[in-house]
């Protein structure tokens, strides 16, 4: 909350006034704390260093508002020099004018001693108050553009997510649709059950993937109903065997990460298989670490593409989602092939904010 504050006061422009205010405050305080060492009476180096800042603010305010940001910034390196040059003639008179007429005579007034003051040393106090106050002014504005440098990239990091989340879906409706298609076509009684789980599946992707992470067991969940749509359609002829043990229901991923990994498995392992397929999922997780490991059967004459566009958009994913957090393997062994995934979850550090759902058990199904 202060790191929150702090920031606000530093960027927002309704603390402007605050901003200038407290610079000159400390400014002021400083300078009359220091000559005050050297020894000055406090009061009197206030009431001094008070009677400049006017000055100080006239001559440094232009440097910093107007000739660094409009031709120093700007790439004006021929006129910024030039612009420099004239106003330091400027403030060289305005610093014996102010002395001469004023600051002197204000002082002799209040009675207050000091001393010969010499007009260079007045000056060159001028020029290092600006250029602290310029340095200053030039921090900030280069934190601002880092901010708003940074706010971009994850605008289009963000964008990026939405988009990789987007082109995965049609891809994973279009193979389940294919699926209750052909039961549809057979007027197989279990295709309202099989609609009813596709309705679960989307209600998932529409409302659940808006999140950034989902609890994991929810994903295993919709794993296991994908699974049993695939189950329907190739009936005996696959032999699936699943396993999902660990501390899943405390920690959470993002959606949609394991998912294009067993689609693949069925659309280039199960039915390119000529024999019977048989297919492998095992999922645990120990001390927030996820591992994932799905192994198929293929026809080992048969290329396994592993750079389809799910896979290739969980690839992106991966590294923008979990960068150095993550290790993947993707092999193609011949006969069979293997994609094993470790990941460092985030535990229970997330914004999602669904039921607690029963914890989900080691569990082994074959079919």
């Amino acid at each position: 909350m202060n790191t929150i504050k702090t920031n606000e006061f530093i960027f927002s422009p309704k603390y402007r006034v605050q901003r200038h205010v407290s610079f000159w405050l400390l400014w002021l305080f400083g300078w009359a704390s220091f000559l005050s060492v050297i020894g000055s009476a406090f009061t009197d180096n206030f009431i001094r260093i008070g009677l400049w800042i006017p000055v100080f603010i006239i001559f440094s305010y232009p440097v910093s508002y107007i000739a660094i940001p409009k031709l120093l910034l700007k790439g004006k390196y021929l006129v910024f020099p030039g612009a420099l040059l004239f106003w330091l003639v400027v403030g060289w008179y305005l610093t014996v004018y102010f002395l001469r007429y004023i600051s002197a005579p204000v002082l002799d007034l209040m009675h207050i001693p000091h001393g010969d003051a010499y007009a260079w040393q007045c000056f060159l106090c001028v020029l290092t108050t600006t250029a602290c106050f310029s340095s200053l002014s030039l921090g900030r504005q280069w934190l601002l553009k880092q901010r708003e440098f940074l706010q971009v990239q994850q605008e289009k990091i963000t964008a990026e997510l939405q988009l990789l989340k987007a082109q995965v879906h049609p891809h994973f409706l279009f193979n389940t649709l294919n699926n209750i298609y052909s039961f549809s076509l057979d007027r197989s009684p279990k295709t309202p059950e099989l609609i009813l789980k596709l309705s679960s599946l989307l209600s998932y992707m529409l409302y659940d993937c808006k999140a950034e992470e989902v609890r994991l067991e929810k994903e295993v969940e919709i794993m296991k109903d994908y699974i049993d749509l695939e189950k329907e359609r190739y009936g005996n002829t696959i032999e699936i065997s699943w396993t999902a043990e660990g501390d899943i229901s405390a920690n959470f991923i993002s959606p949609l990460l394991m998912l294009p990994f067993l689609e693949n498995a069925f659309k280039h392992g199960a039915s390119e298989q000529i024999e019977k397929p048989w297919m492998g999922v095992d999922i645990s997780v120990t001390n927030n670490i996820l591992k994932f490991k799905i192994t198929n059967s293929k026809n080992e004459y048969i290329s396994h593409s592993n750079n389809g566009i799910g896979i290739n958009n969980v690839k992106k994913r991966l590294e923008l989602l979990y960068p150095g957090k993550y290790e993947l393997k993707i092999n193609d062994e011949g006969d069979f092939f293997a994609v094993s995934l470790m990941v460092k979850l985030c535990g229970g550090i997330s914004a999602y904010t669904a039921p607690h759902l029963p914890p989900v058990t080691a569990q082994t199904i074959t079919v």
